[in-house]
């Protein structure tokens, strides 16, 4: 839309330049009917500046004697002639009102089009964006049919599989049983090494039990052996088989969610709440797939889980065979191991009881040594206050003047009771002192009793806990993993 013509200025903001009509001659009429006035200090005048009009009229009353003098003024004051004064003519009033009328309606005919044109526009596109909103729509139901195909599948072959995996998983528990019955008497053995590796100080001994639990070990890792290489193969086939599982599972997982978020992009509507801009969305293309590869990704997880529950039907018929081949040698070592249990336990059970007789003999001591130490120390705090006594006399009499200070017999007396007490209190204190020696001496011996004693129960206790681990043997059924 063009605009036609130009904003009118008024005169005084300068010379107008009419784009509609060129600029017309000044009449005669307006040059013979106001003329010009010349004022003493101004230049001419022109009579459309409102501003000099103005100055015009301040002027003081002395210039207007002079201008008198000169010239009589004329009936009509200098800015009612300005204000009389016509800016355009009417032929030019008349032609600028038929332009402005003719450049409106061009105006009006232009917008007029561009309406109609642009309400041709809009239906256009509005069928456009349904028909392209439509087949949207319609790709969407298609993909959404397509991902439950797909689904199905998946949910098959993932239910056979973990049936497969349960079925590999009670054959893998079965050998564990085994191994775990077979290996108990191995493990328990194991157990009664590794405790009495606890046993501290001088118990820490190689004896008959421990040679006899080493021996046994030897004897029972033979018998695992095999189940132990087949019980790896099993969980090597079922790390396989989770691993099938999990890319099911997670291809089955992306299906739901590509289906929910399909389906929620499926029942969007131009009214729904939740729908907004997202300007530029368009242009990224984050796709890892086309249609031929997302399909070929779930054929490949299915004929990958088919594979691996072939695997585990031949590994569950391994396991049947090795089950009956193993379970006889496992009592003879058992039973003598144990006899070496209970001699070891009576010898050091023997050697703690001589060690608490000796224990309660010192306990006795240091209670008497304890009485002593307090006496003295009675004694001692006894002894303080006749020290004070004799020392505050001595300080007392210093003070007598001139003659009187005497070294008489009560001084003497005093420093000499002050010598002896403080010999007796030395002599009570290194009594004192042996005492604590003595006492220091009894604890230790203590210390040491009570920490032999602390071995010896130890290594009693762990005897014992061995011994009653070693209680129970499992049966043949048990052995081949029947609970």
């Amino acid at each position: 839309m063009e605009f036609l013509g130009t904003t009118q200025l008024a005169s005084y903001c300068g010379t107008k330049k009419s784009c509609l009509f060129p600029d017309l001659a000044p009449t005669t009429t307006t040059k013979d009917t106001y003329q010009s006035y010349y004022l003493p200090g101004y230049r001419y005048l022109s009579s459309w500046k409102p501003s000099l009009i103005h100055k015009v009229v301040s002027i003081p009353s002395s210039s207007e004697q002079q201008f008198n003098s000169v010239r009589q003024p004329p009936t009509v004051l200098p800015a009612l002639r300005s204000a009389l004064h016509a800016r355009y003519s009417t032929r030019d009033w008349r032609h600028a009102n038929m332009v402005q009328l003719k450049g409106s309606e061009a105006s009006r005919c232009c917008s007029g089009r561009l309406n109609a044109d642009s309400m041709r526009l809009m239906q256009d596109k509005d069928q456009l964006t349904h028909q392209m909103q439509e087949d949207s729509k319609r790709n969407l139901a298609e993909r959404i049919s397509n991902i439950d195909f797909w689904r199905s599948e998946l949910m098959y072959e993932l239910e056979s599989l973990l049936k497969e995996t349960q079925d590999l998983e009670t054959a893998k528990k079965r050998l564990e049983c085994a191994v775990d019955e077979m290996q108990r008497p191995l493990k328990v053995t194991l157990e009664c090494l590794y405790h009495r590796e606890n046993r501290k100080g001088i118990d820490l001994v190689h004896d008959d039990v421990e040679k006899n639990l080493i021996k046994e070990l030897d004897i029972f890792k033979d018998c695992q052996e095999i189940l132990k290489k087949l019980a790896q193969k099993i969980g090597q086939q079922l790390c396989i088989n989770r691993g099938a599982q999990h890319a099911l599972e997670q291809d089955l997982s992306d299906k739901n969610s590509a289906h929910f978020i399909d389906e929620k992009c499926f029942n969007l509507r131009n009214t729904s709440d939740n729908i907004n801009f997202y300007h530029g969305v368009e242009k990224v293309d984050g796709t890892v797939s086309v249609p031929a590869t997302w399909a070929r990704f779930s054929e490949d997880n299915i004929r990958c889980s088919q594979h691996a529950r072939a695997n585990s039907v031949k590994l569950r018929d391994d396991t049947e065979v090795a089950l009956e081949s193993t379970s006889e040698q496992l009592w003879n070592h058992f039973v003598s191991t144990n006899l070496a249990f209970t001699s070891r336990i009576a010898e050091v059970a023997d050697t703690k009881n001589k060690l608490e007789a000796q224990l309660a003999k010192i306990l006795q001591e240091i209670f008497q040594t304890e009485d002593t130490i307090m006496l003295l120390e009675r004694s001692i705090k006894a002894k303080e206050y006749p020290l004070k006594v004799a020392q505050t006399r001595l300080e007392g009499r210093t003070k007598r003047p001139n003659i009187e200070f005497c070294r008489d017999a009560p001084h003497f007396q005093l420093v000499t009771e002050v010598f002896t007490i403080d010999d007796t209190l030395q002599t009570l204190k290194q009594r004192l002192q042996e005492a604590h020696n003595t006492m220091q001496m009894l604890i230790i011996n203590k210390s040491k009793l009570e920490d032999d004693i602390s071995v010896k129960a130890n290594s009693l206790f762990i005897d014992k806990k061995c011994m009653d681990m070693r209680k129970v043997f499992p049966s043949t059924p048990r052995l081949i993993g029947y609970t």
